[in-house]
């Protein structure tokens, strides 16, 4: 049987998958342009999103917090030039890379220890990590969609359940 944590990311390739479709419907400029928002543009929340879950897979293939910190800030740099398209192909080779990464795992709850300068300590299970990644997802898809609605544009619906049906309706 499939650990639920799989499915889980899952979801989570399928609704940024999900909100790359409805962002390419829109005009260019809509990716790029300035709003009043918790993020200061849509390029902005996907950048975040990507180098975020680029952080989390390097720390639980084993690197070390400080190391994969300074990666994450030169990535987040490079992230400001990107075209969606771009950003779309850099997402789905990041979900490629975790999937091989979680598909060789034979225990998805084995215990990991983290060491943060701005939190400390933490002992976790590899499950609750992914579980971070797809919530942490999913609440910045909820800051584009709200952002999509202030441009008068309408978001695209990524709930869970909505996965659910679509797979459930492919099998």
């Amino acid at each position: 049987m499939t650990h639920h944590s799989l499915k889980l990311y899952d979801f989570h390739v399928w609704a940024n998958q999900k909100i790359f479709d409805r962002l390419k419907e829109l005009s260019e400029d809509i990716y790029e342009k300035k709003i009043q928002s918790v993020f200061p543009s849509i390029l902005k929340v996907m950048g975040h999103i990507y180098v975020v879950d680029n952080v989390w897979l390097d720390v639980i293939s084993g690197k070390k917090f400080d190391e994969v910190y300074a990666l994450g800030e030169r990535l987040k740099e490079q992230m400001e030039t990107k075209k969606i398209e771009e950003v779309e192909t850099m997402f789905f080779d990041l979900s490629d890379r975790y999937k091989v990464f979680l598909n060789r795992e034979e225990n998805m709850e084995k215990a990991l220890v983290l060491e943060t300068p701005f939190a400390g300590r933490l002992e976790t299970r590899l499950s609750e990590l992914v579980q971070h990644v797809v919530n942490h997802g999913t609440y910045h898809r909820g800051n584009i969609t709200a952002m999509l609605r202030q441009l008068g544009h309408p978001g695209v619906m990524t709930d869970y359940i909505l996965y659910l049906y679509e797979k459930g309706n492919k099998s």
